[in-house]
């Protein structure tokens, strides 16, 4: 008697070139080579520039999980981060006021100076990819990356897992 393996056909999974997810992450690379230099010479990875970023972005100090929510770093590498930022000056420390238990942070002169420092530098990368890419063109990126959030939603803490 003759054993036959019966071979399941199996729907081809779609080309490398048409991952969405590696699309993305390449775009991404494409655009974060050019800022990475400028972050390297003041001394921040792009985690801290992330938590920096949102930080000066917001008219009051914020508490770790709304700063977790804006930046998508997991809670457990967004301590590290804050406590580095917090053990540099850049940023400091507060109660929260409606909770004593809970902590807010907020930059100070020295994290709002490196903002300052690098933000023109920062306008001037943007205005090199609008260049590139096209003014129009990268409106529309804003545009349909704004529709992928809106019609897939935004990740949860839990969803995230690794940064």
């Amino acid at each position: 008697m003759t054993q036959h393996n019966t071979i399941h056909a199996v729907e081809p999974m779609r080309s490398f070139a048409r991952s969405l997810p590696m699309a993305l992450l390449k775009a991404r690379e494409s655009v974060m080579v050019r800022f990475r230099p400028s972050l390297r010479a003041h001394g921040l990875t792009e985690q801290q520039w992330r938590v920096i970023r949102a930080m000066s972005a917001s008219d009051r100090r914020l508490r770790p999980m709304d700063l977790s929510q804006m930046t998508f770093i997991s809670m457990p590498s967004l301590s590290r981060l804050l406590k580095t930022l917090e053990g540099r000056q850049l940023i400091k420390r507060g109660r929260h006021v409606g909770d004593l238990r809970g902590s807010e942070f907020g930059l100070t002169p020295a994290g709002h100076a490196m903002v300052a420092e690098i933000a023109p530098h920062s306008e001037e990368i943007y205005a090199e990819i609008e260049r590139l890419v096209g003014s129009e063109e990268v409106a529309q990126l804003y545009q349909l990356l704004e529709l992928v959030v809106q019609r897939l939603g935004v990740p949860t803490e839990e969803e995230l897992g690794a940064d």
